[in-house]
């Protein structure tokens, strides 16, 4: 399994048509709502189910969706829109998997990227701190849904960190490679390239 970091051009620039959203508050409202409301009500639901039903495939089923539309949801859309940032998976001709994670510098709002973060780290906490309590109250059945969701949310979290920070060490890492290379190369060169010979035509002495 392979993974590859594609870290775009550094862009400051403000895009036409993009004047009017740069004071703006939340330039992407309704992305901002997804990206939380899903997986907020994931855990409202998981917490407050026994008190409305006493099925827990009702439970679990309903918990799972919530989770699943989270997942979709953060990595295929509010994680492009509100932070530039984007990992994805292909499979190609020989069945090799390759993970590829995007990241692209341009301008992002702050209020969206503190959000969005937020959100991201915070209910992994939250269900490990879930997980905790199933341990040592012997809830196996509810630990499964717990581990689903740390599965699901934690996905996200690593693949995005992954956008964030990757990049950025990957091209160090293929700088300092092509450097290694070129002075071995140079080196490499002078030690084992011989001296031409003196010309036939050349200065044979004084007269």
């Amino acid at each position: 399994m392979n993974s590859a970091t594609v870290p775009l051009l550094d862009d400051d620039t403000i895009a036409f048509g993009d004047e009017d959203n740069a004071n703006k508050q939340f330039v992407h409202p309704y992305i901002v709502f997804f990206h939380l409301i899903f997986r907020c009500s994931a855990i409202v639901v998981y917490v407050l189910c026994g008190w409305f039903s006493d099925s827990f495939i009702a439970s679990f089923v309903l918990v799972t969706l919530l989770l699943s539309a989270d997942f979709w949801t953060v990595k295929n859309i509010s994680g492009r829109l509100l932070v530039g940032l984007r990992w994805w998976n292909y499979v190609d001709d020989d069945g090799k998997s390759h993970w590829v994670f995007e990241s692209k510098q341009n301008r992002v709002n702050s209020n969206e990227s503190r959000l969005f973060w937020l959100g991201l780290t915070l209910c992994p906490l939250i269900w490990s701190g879930f997980f905790v309590i199933c341990l040592f109250g012997l809830k196996f059945k509810w630990m499964l849904l717990v581990l689903i969701a740390l599965t699901l949310s934690g996905a996200n979290l690593y693949g995005y960190i992954k956008c964030k920070f990757g990049a950025k060490e990957n091209l160090q890492t293929a700088t300092t490679d092509f450097v290694k290379k070129q002075i071995l190369a140079n080196a490499t060169s002078f030690m084992f390239t011989q001296p031409a010979p003196p010309t036939a035509g050349g200065n044979t002495g004084v007269v």
